[in-house]
């Protein structure tokens, strides 16, 4: 039998599985549709430090940055290329430069590589830029890859290792012994015997969570991303607008708009964000869209010709105070979660991955723990 049964193949449960798996525990991932099939599918593979206020969930993408590359040096050859490109960021202002320079000197207090630069060296970095910057920031730091490769990525390292990844399998409940710990899973195919099970399922968390006796706070919020045609180089960062930081932060349920442009291998350009907290709605938004090309042009002017060829949206997990939710449930031993990342996911993957292998296999942890613990009272709604 598995040691830990992995309820989630996205990329945070293919992150935890293959950082198990690489530390020796055996592994078993279930998914109720296929891997990288919902949020994973819907995100833009950024892995960011440049959009971070200081505080844990900075250091814990600070450390994933720095972890991203180990974890890909441990991917089998065959499966080693998930666009992992380590380009920088570019974060920009029109209009008061104070914010934005404030903001960069914070993160350079706790450890960021955050450069101020004049709009000429802006537009030096990317010259389609419009001419209205008045000041920007560029994070050498900032990276992004291909979620959906990096996340089937992992599995295969898993499998690798003799670990095993099941699709189409939906996990019902947990078997506890009379202790109360953990015995296995209950699945739509039958019982699967474990000694851990690990909620990765990342905005549906909080449903199997309660299902499983160990409810969390943890809600979907909506993003929507267009991508225009294949396109000569023409945006060589990741570039957005100083408000992006604002809206990652905002615990506001209405609709949330900020300009980030960015560009793929295959010469697509991605153009967000949105947040909005409207539940587990899928209904395609015309105005959302028609706000995110709005605000785009007007950071690149050029791509008010530029053809969009599709959209794409998805539902990703929000902790009420915007930190994951990392570790062991102490009211269900044996039940772990890893969920809670809004729109850093993949970004925080790597060092999310190693935490909660840490954790289990009881050394010590790379980054603190307690700020991401299950049972704190914006998770659990203790007061």
């Amino acid at each position: 039998m598995p040691d830990v049964v992995v309820v989630g193949a996205g990329m945070i449960g293919a992150a935890c599985a293959e950082a198990l798996s690489a530390a020796g525990v055996d592994v078993l991932v279930l998914d109720r549709g296929t891997p990288a099939g919902g949020t994973t599918a819907a995100g833009e593979g950024n892995v960011l430090v440049s959009d971070k206020e200081p505080g844990p969930e900075l250091q814990l993408a600070i450390a994933s940055r720095q972890e991203w590359p180990k974890v890909l040096a441990r991917l089998p050859e065959q499966v080693a290329d998930v666009e992992w490109e380590p380009k920088g960021g570019l974060v920009v202002a029109t209009t008061d430069p104070a914010p934005l320079e404030k903001f960069a000197a914070q993160q350079r207090e706790a450890g960021v590589d955050a450069q101020l630069i004049t709009p000429a060296e802006a537009f030096e970095l990317e010259p389609l830029l419009t001419r209205a910057v008045t000041t920007a920031a560029y994070y050498p730091e900032d990276a992004q890859l291909q979620p959906v490769l990096a996340t089937t990525a992992l599995l295969a390292a898993v499998r690798s290792r003799g670990g095993e990844v099941r699709s189409g399998v939906t996990a019902v409940s947990v078997r506890r012994a009379a202790t109360g710990r953990v015995i296995g899973v209950e699945t739509d195919a039958g019982l699967i015997d474990c000694v851990a099970v690990v909620n990765a399922c990342g905005p549906w968390a909080g449903a199997f969570g309660a299902a499983v006796g160990g409810p969390i706070e943890v809600l979907p919020r909506r993003g929507m991303i267009l991508v225009t045609a294949p396109l000569p180089e023409c945006v060589r960062h990741k570039v957005y607008d100083a408000d992006y930081v604002g809206a990652v932060g905002s615990g506001d349920a209405d609709l949330q708009t900020s300009t980030v442009v960015e560009s793929t291998r295959s010469g697509t350009v991605l153009i967000g964000s949105s947040r909005e907290r409207i539940g587990f709605d899928d209904t395609v938004k015309v105005h959302v869209l028609r706000e995110l090309a709005r605000k785009a042009v007007g950071l690149f002017p050029f791509l008010a010709d530029v053809a969009v060829i599709r959209t794409y949206g998805g539902f990703r997990p929000y902790a009420p105070d915007h930190l994951p939710v990392l570790g062991p449930d102490p009211r269900v031993p044996g039940l772990w979660h890893a969920t809670g990342h809004e729109g850093a996911g993949i970004g925080l993957a790597a060092s999310t991955g190693r935490l909660v292998t840490e954790l289990f296999i009881g050394v010590p942890p790379h980054v603190d723990p307690e700020p991401f613990r299950v049972d704190r009272p914006a998770v659990v709604g203790l007061p």
